[in-house]
């Protein structure tokens, strides 16, 4: 097939500067829709990445370009040829060092909508991203846990620590609303809220935990704010106080996290192209600076918690837990990073809840670290396995992949501070699996390893088991 003997569509004309000389319809108007001119540098980014790289080395190239043109999606089939030094002369000298393109084939279809339940769980891992507060309901939606850095929520935490087992509803503030609270969660979640003590105006964000109807087990509560911290405003905590504590690194997490959440749920927008239609190139680069930012905000995480962990008065809060339950949770937030990458999650099942004494937070901290670096580090297209069981008097929670597997030095190393095994660019800090082997040790647990090069590594966590009838 070549130019002389076939019937194209329409035809364009680039320079050296791969700028479009000259071109049809439809090609000229997809330029100027895309933002660009005619003559003007290529506005259709798979058209220029062709472009550039026939003109590089010199070869024919022919392929289907895909662009987005409002609400429609453009496959269209180019085959490009590079000018021949000293092949064109005359009028036509501003093409040498370009290239010719000609257009065979054109189709428009309408975008493709985004998975609803995807998009949910897009958004879901955005706001536990940029959450300021992070609270564990039971099925009434009294509190039972709650966490916080940020400055202008120190006096909430502090209320709701001193009312545990009353509904988080007592604490804030839901402008415009007069019915009896607490109300049903699917009615508070993404509600507005006003918090004592804070200028931010906020989003509380529930998720119902427990099968199979949802909240039987109680909630996650996150509070979003929908504006950032400014330094030097609101209350500041007193020097000592255990919700912020008086160290740099503490002092600076608050500070620094904001910001980068922020850029993560931008830039998660753009790619997810909930903002409007977008070319697939700078969707691309919007996921990028998401994952950058993730690996940062990861870093800031470990930080912080390696200084709570290693702390002298480092402690948990035992409880009574359904460890099925929180490999649940913790399969429930990684599964879009693990469908991403093809690889299957493999979850227990029991036929009865699995009793164990440790504090939930810690728990599902511990398995998102083991099951987020199976995904991680695990070939695509694998499966990645959580099993539950009772030994004795603990309950064995491990995580199994098929990944390359650790050598017996390995093994040990991994455990230590800072070791990340050689690995680069993947943006881990080397301090997950000993902050979760020191918080495994504090429940009065462990956290051990069992691998062979080439046969995959299983991770487990052990935590004391429930007694039976005890109160």
């Amino acid at each position: 097939m070549n130019a002389a003997t076939t019937s194209y569509l329409a035809r364009a004309r680039t320079d050296a500067d791969d700028c479009l000389i000259e071109a049809d319809e439809p090609l000229a108007g997809l330029q100027l829709r895309c933002g660009g001119t005619l003559p003007g540098k290529i506005a259709i980014p798979e058209l220029l990445a062709l472009v550039r790289k026939t003109r590089k080395y010199g070869l024919r190239l022919a392929r289907m370009v895909h662009a987005i043109d409002g609400d429609e999606l453009i496959k269209a089939w180019v085959e490009i040829s590079p000018h021949a030094e000293g092949a064109v002369t005359g009028a036509d000298s501003a093409g040498q060092g370009g290239c010719t393109i000609h257009l065979a084939n054109w189709q428009t279809s309408p975008l493709p909508g985004d998975d609803q339940e995807l998009a949910a769980s897009r958004q879901l891992e955005i706001d536990r991203a940029i959450a300021e507060l992070t609270s564990r309901l039971d099925p009434r939606q009294h509190v039972l846990t709650v966490e916080s850095t940020a400055p202008d929520l120190a006096e909430l935490v502090q209320r709701m620590r001193s009312g545990m087992g009353r509904p988080w509803t007592d604490f804030v503030v839901f402008p415009g609303n007069s019915h009896e609270q607490p109300m049903h969660w699917r009615l508070l979640d993404g509600a507005e809220c006003i918090i004592e003590g804070s200028e931010r105006k906020w989003k509380a964000v529930l998720v119902p935990l427990g099968q199979p109807e949802a909240g039987s087990a109680g909630f996650e509560l996150y509070l979003v704010a929908q504006t950032p911290f400014i330094a030097g405003t609101g209350p500041r905590l007193a020097r000592g106080e255990p919700v912020l504590g008086n160290s740099l690194g503490s002092e600076l997490s608050p500070v620094l996290r904001q910001p980068i959440a922020r850029i993560i749920a931008n830039a998660e927008t753009i790619r997810s192209k909930l903002a409007g239609p977008l070319a697939q190139e700078y969707s691309d680069y919007a996921a990028d600076i998401a994952s950058a930012g993730q690996h940062l905000l990861a870093l800031i995480d470990d930080l912080s918690d390696l200084e709570v962990v290693e702390s002298a008065g480092f402690s948990t809060a035992p409880d009574r837990i359904d460890v099925a339950d929180v490999a649940q949770r913790a399969a429930g937030i990684l599964g879009v990073r693990a469908q991403e990458r093809g690889i299957e999650l493999i979850l227990p099942t029991l036929d009865a809840p699995l009793g164990a004494i440790a504090e939930f937070r810690r728990v599902l901290q511990v398995l998102l670290n083991l099951v987020g670096n199976a995904i991680r580090y695990s070939p695509q297209g694998s499966r990645v396995r959580i099993e539950c069981a009772k030994i004795g008097s603990t309950v064995h929670i491990t995580v199994a992949d098929e990944g390359a597997g650790l050598s017996p030095d390995q093994q040990i190393a991994v455990f230590e501070k800072f070791e990340r095994l050689g690995r680069s660019g993947d943006g881990g800090s080397g301090l997950g699996l000993y902050i979760s082997r020191r918080i495994a040790r504090a429940m009065g647990g462990d956290l051990t390893v069992e691998s062979s090069p080439g046969e995959g590594a299983r991770f487990t966590l052990e935590i004391p088991g429930e007694i039976p009838g005890a109160e």
